[in-house]
């Protein structure tokens, strides 16, 4: 069995005044992020939207120590970006809502349980950004067991280097599938 796991893909990661914005990278995968949401959907396998969620005083997160406040709880920039947004309010009852405070989506979630009660053994991951939450999942999946894919036209990072880094890191060295 397979499941997806989309990542950030909010406008605070997306658009181009999102608060820590992977801009046109970002906005050049909407295309192929949605075709893949939209197949998993279509063959009822599990997706989940894996979306950042921060507080405004919550002043000991570590990532507040790196990066400007983010996908705040209850504003515009944690809502999903542009046609993602519009394909999940058709299909909220299909997908599995995420929060996440970490970069990894199954850190402090339930992720790893959602998906061994669906015998899912394969990953698929797609989303924003690259080098930073799509490769800490992977990394996580990696070590869970999971035989993991990347969707190589529907992730992106604000860092070019580090998202190619990261591609290499993927295959080579957690034997992801990149596609």
């Amino acid at each position: 069995m397979r499941g997806l796991v989309v990542i950030d893909y909010t406008n605070d990661f997306v658009a181009t005044d999102g608060a820590l914005t992977t801009g046109q990278a970002g906005q050049a995968i909407e295309q192929a992020l949605v075709e893949v949401t939209e197949t998993f959907v279509e063959h009822q396998d599990f997706v989940v939207m894996a979306v950042d969620r921060h507080d405004a005083e919550d002043h000991y997160h570590p990532e507040n120590k790196l990066f400007p406040p983010h996908n705040l709880a209850a504003t515009p920039g944690r809502q999903l970006y542009g046609r993602l947004a519009d394909y999940y309010q058709n299909y909220t009852e299909q997908i599995y809502w995420l929060d996440k405070r970490h970069y990894s989506a199954f850190c402090g979630t339930d992720l790893d349980v959602r998906l061994r009660e669906r015998r899912i053994t394969e990953l698929h991951l797609v989303g924003v950004c690259t080098d930073i939450c799509v490769l800490h999942t992977a990394v996580d999946a990696y070590n869970l067991g999971y035989d993991i894919v990347i969707h190589e036209q529907a992730v992106a990072s604000f860092d070019p280097q580090g998202h190619e880094w990261a591609l290499r890191h993927f295959k080579n060295t957690l034997g992801a599938q990149v596609i």
